[in-house]
């Protein structure tokens, strides 16, 4: 098994093999075979802030919170007033500065020496937009559609950015999805489109891995299963709050599986663009601090290529969005 510590020995060795960027469009990624994939973190050049959630091999299995550094290298531990839980500090409603302030008098922890969480561990609620990128509907020759979609994942899908995904027993059809998920800053019920965007507290890489045999074929036809086998939502690698992302419907996003790009779209696509989901949702649906929605996905997914291509054991899914960052996930057979 592997632990705590023996991911922060391996990190270390690679120290050397980290770089990247977490900024505009010059980003440039790192070779998803070149660094470990525990250590993925890129520099900042933005004094905004990026939360992780993660554990070290002095706090056991506890989780903890910490704002990144603006290069990437460091950690700072926020979790005593936090109780070591972003959706503790989104309720809070502690301003940006307050935070800056408990971060700036936190002793800092290598990056090199932490295990990274999903950014958030326990929402509410995961709310998925089916059929929102354009594209995607014309790789599926279905119409645009004119209102959107919607289903639900599992709080239990949820794993951190380079933990593996299972290739769970019942499923020969398991496909990937790159997406921008979107995490809820504060109670929102029956919110105006015009002030929609006031609810986001930022913005996380997700991967909303689908059993597709049975979300299609199975189940009723119903996709509840199909989209909430454990570790089917790996999110990460920080949240970023929305203060650093100039325009959350411009950035580029995509997906390779073993170093074979498979996805790569852009985030103007988006049919249903955030505001128009954040206010269609709250007119039925209260949404609140920490729920996260999965905005959809670009074309290029497994089940509609010629032919079909679905994930196994041993696979390694790459998942980036420009600014957010990048996660890793390795497919593992079901034990």
């Amino acid at each position: 098994m592997t632990t705590i510590a023996s991911i922060a020995v391996r990190s270390s060795r690679l120290s050397s093999a980290i770089v990247g960027a977490f900024g505009g469009k010059s980003t440039s990624w790192i070779h998803p075979q070149a660094v470990s994939p525990r250590r993925f973190i890129s520099n900042s050049t933005v004094k905004a802030m990026r939360f992780v959630q993660f554990r070290t091999a002095a706090t056991g299995e506890k989780q903890r919170l910490g704002v990144l550094s603006e290069d990437g290298t460091q950690v700072s531990d926020i979790s005593d007033r936090y109780e070591g839980d972003l959706i503790t500090l989104i309720r809070s409603g502690v301003s940006l500065d307050e935070v800056k302030a408990s971060a700036a008098k936190a002793a800092p922890l290598k990056v090199d020496s932490v295990e990274l969480l999903a950014p958030v561990t326990n929402p509410q609620k995961i709310l998925c937009v089916g059929l929102n990128y354009s594209r995607h509907c014309e790789e599926q020759n279905k119409p645009i559609p004119k209102e959107p979609m919607f289903f639900s994942k599992y709080a239990t899908t949820i794993v951190g950015p380079h933990d593996d995904v299972i290739a769970h027993k019942i499923s020969d059809q398991i496909d990937w999805e790159v997406e921008l998920a979107v995490i809820i800053g504060k109670k929102a019920k029956s919110v105006a489109k015009a002030n929609a965007m006031d609810y986001v507290f930022g913005y996380t890489v997700a991967q909303d891995i689908s059993a597709r045999d049975w979300q299609k074929q199975r189940n009723g036809g119903q996709f509840l299963i199909g989209k909430s086998m454990d570790t089917f939502c790996p999110l990460g690698p920080a949240a970023v709050h929305k203060s650093l992302v100039k325009d959350p419907h411009q950035l580029a996003i995509k997906c390779s599986v073993n170093g074979v790009e498979k996805q790569n779209g852009s985030t103007s696509e988006l049919i249903f663009r955030i505001d128009d989901i954040i206010a269609r949702v709250t007119e039925s649906i209260t949404l609140l601090p920490g729920d996260v929605i999965l905005t959809g996905t670009p074309a290029g997914v497994g089940m509609h290529r010629k032919p079909a291509e679905f994930l196994k054991p041993g696979d390694v899914i790459d998942s980036e969005i420009e600014g957010l960052g990048k996660i890793k996930n390795k497919v593992v057979a079901d034990s």
